[in-house]
C-alpha cells in the first residue's frame, strides 16, 4: 500500500474534468461497473461539476499533484421529502485502487454530508463486483436491496445493489439541508482522514 500522507483531499474545480474524464472513462468504455455507456466528454463533466457543487460536495483526491480518485454526492430523488438523502459515487484510478482514495474520499464525504444535515447516504453498485461490495461493506453500509437483471450492457444483464449507510441523526422536525455552496467549509483537507 502506498504512503497516504502526501494525498490531499479538496473540493473539486471546472479545471480538473480532464483528469476526472480520464478516471471515469474506462469504467464508461470496458466495464459494466457503471451504465453510462459513453464517456462524458470535459465540457459536460465542467458542467456537472459546477452544478453539483451548488448544492451537493464533490471532492477530489490528489497525489503528488495528480488527481487519483474522485467522489460526490447528488440528489437521489425530486421531491422535496428527499432531500435529507443522497446518492453517493467513487471512482478511483487504476493505478491508486486498494490504497485507501476511495474510503478517504468517502469518509471526507460523510463529514461534509453530516455537516450539511444529509441523513442517509445511498450508494448504487453493479454486480458482480466483489471488490465494490467489500469496499462499502467495510465502510459501515448495509445492503437494503438487490434488483435482479435490472440493466442491459456490455453484453448481458446486471443485477444492481443498494446500500444505505446513516449519516446524521433523523430529527422529527428536520430543518433544510444547507446547500454545499453555502456551507462555512475552509478546508476539507481538515476533514479527510488521509492519515489513517
Amino acid at each position: 500500500m502506498d504512503d497516504a500522507s502526501d494525498q490531499r483531499v479538496r473540493v473539486a474545480e471546472p479545471s480538473d474534468a480532464g483528469a476526472i474524464r480520464d478516471i471515469y472513462a474506462p469504467f464508461c468504455e470496458s466495464s459494466a461497473v457503471t451504465f453510462e455507456e459513453t464517456p462524458p466528454t470535459e465540457a459536460e463533466l465542467v458542467e456537472r461539476i459546477e452544478s453539483t457543487l451548488e448544492t451537493y460536495p464533490w471532492l477530489v483526491c490528489e497525489r503528488e499533484g495528480e488527481v487519483v480518485g474522485y467522489a460526490y454526492a447528488s440528489k437521489l430523488r425530486k421531491r422535496r421529502a428527499y432531500q435529507w438523502v443522497v446518492e453517493l459515487s467513487v471512482y478511483v484510478a487504476a493505478d491508486a485502487r486498494g490504497t485507501g482514495v476511495g474510503r478517504v474520499l468517502y469518509e471526507s464525504l460523510f463529514d461534509v454530508l453530516e455537516r450539511q444535515g444529509v441523513c442517509d447516504a445511498y450508494a448504487v453498485t453493479t454486480l458482480p463486483n466483489p471488490a465494490t461490495v467489500a469496499f462499502h461493506e467495510r465502510l459501515g453500509f448495509d445492503r437494503v436491496v438487490d434488483f435482479p437483471a435490472m440493466g442491459y450492457t456490455e453484453g448481458d444483464w446486471h443485477d444492481v445493489a443498494w446500500w444505505r449507510r446513516s449519516i446524521h441523526e433523523k430529527a422529527d422536525d428536520p430543518e433544510p439541508i444547507t446547500p454545499f455552496s453555502e456551507l462555512e467549509l475552509v478546508d476539507v483537507d481538515a476533514v479527510a482522514r488521509s492519515d489513517e
